[in-house]
């Protein structure tokens, strides 16, 4: 079944002899851009990503030239007239597109170009593919195997630490109440601490693997809400929380007190790094909600996304830690655990979202992606 091409512009007339493949509007429900032209870069169909990125109706696209949208398209002109040709199935290049606001030429996108030969006729579909997004992919796609691959060894480790850390507490036990002297028993008692500090460091790893997930309607001002009030309380003086909320937000499914220790964990980690700012009481911390349309996820494609900043002030994350701050046990603070994080991110995973992290000094935004229904 095939359709053709229907236009009233005159100029574009002669565009109506070339029928395109039926149900090209499945095309509308990718994320990424995507068009049919002729050999010679005649816009015959653009999907609804393309429109919004280009800035222009795909009727005002239809019959233009593609290369008019490109910095540079003389080598984008040949790829096509080959892959037309049928010299070549498919070709890959990088170009830069001219985004267009309000018939103006507006900012340059750069984009990865995969040209493809369809069976129909001598037609070419373009696909485009923002580098940015390409690049977000695939650093999700390499957290989510990291965050697997932490996972399997935390509960490994975990229990292998776990067994024999049972039998040296118990023996130091048995050896104090064997021992006499007072001053050798000060030696039972650090090895029971230190086997008591190890087991508790061991039940908060497992913990997020053996919490059941607890789903119910959840609003997340609620949750900013109560973290908001939490750092309060503990920063009573010298640290404002500046509250940036879209009340248009739906509720969603989810666990809302693994939401509430996400959000408190990243936001108390900012409120710690904060110190002299709070000291000088410039220090200031800013929960913002805002709803994201045709968000990619993991390779999944939604149509609404809850998007949760939590940004700061501060001296930001140091550098050398920056690519590894969702790691178990590394923590930029003296004194910390390293598995407030850890357990953000394990916590945001099972809500099918990500979290992404961008930091310089005077500024460090952690974003919480959350897939809407």
């Amino acid at each position: 079944m095939e359709r053709s091409l229907r236009t009233s512009d005159p100029q574009r007339q002669g565009l109506a002899q070339h029928s395109l493949p039926a149900h090209l509007e499945t095309l509308d429900h990718l994320a990424t851009m995507v068009s049919v032209v002729t050999p010679d870069g005649l816009c015959l169909f653009a999907n609804t990503a393309f429109e919004e990125a280009l800035g222009l109706s795909r009727r005002a696209m239809l019959g233009m030239s593609m290369f008019d949208w490109l910095v540079d398209a003389s080598l984008l002109r040949d790829v096509v007239a080959a892959v037309a040709r049928n010299d070549y199935a498919t070709s890959r290049l990088n170009a830069e597109l001219k985004r267009h606001l309000h018939l103006q030429v507006g900012e340059v996108m750069s984009v990865q170009v995969i040209a493809t030969r369809l069976e129909h006729g001598d037609l070419v579909l373009v696909e485009l593919v923002e580098a940015e997004q390409q690049t977000r992919q695939e650093r999700e796609e390499r957290v989510l195997d990291q965050a697997r691959a932490n996972k399997e060894l935390i509960r490994n480790l975990a229990h292998e630490i776990k067994n024999p850390l049972g039998g040296i507490r118990g023996a130091a036990q048995l050896l104090q109440m064997e021992l006499e002297s007072r001053s050798l028993t000060e030696y039972t008692q650090v090895i029971i601490h230190e086997a008591d500090r190890l087991q508790l460091l061991v039940d908060r790893l497992l913990a997020p693997h053996r919490r059941p997930h607890v789903v119910g309607d959840v609003n997340i001002h609620e949750v900013c809400e109560r973290v908001r009030s939490l750092i309060l309380a503990e920063f009573p003086r010298g640290l404002r929380v500046w509250r940036d909320y879209d009340t248009s937000l739906p509720e969603f499914r989810g666990d809302r007190e693994q939401l509430i220790q996400t959000v408190l964990n990243i936001a108390h980690n900012a409120a710690q790094a904060l110190t002299e700012r709070v000291a000088a009481g410039d220090a200031l911390l800013t929960l913002r909600t805002r709803v994201a349309r045709r968000v990619t996820i993991n390779r999944q494609l939604h149509r609404l996304a809850l998007v949760l900043h939590i940004e700061d002030n501060g001296p930001g994350i140091p550098e050398s830690i920056r690519d590894r701050i969702f790691y178990p046990l590394v923590s930029g603070r003296d004194g910390g655990s390293g598995l407030g994080l850890t357990l953000a991110q394990t916590f945001v995973q099972q809500h099918q979202g990500t979290i992404e992290c961008e930091s310089e000094p005077g500024r460090t935004v952690f974003k919480i992606l959350i897939p809407l229904p």
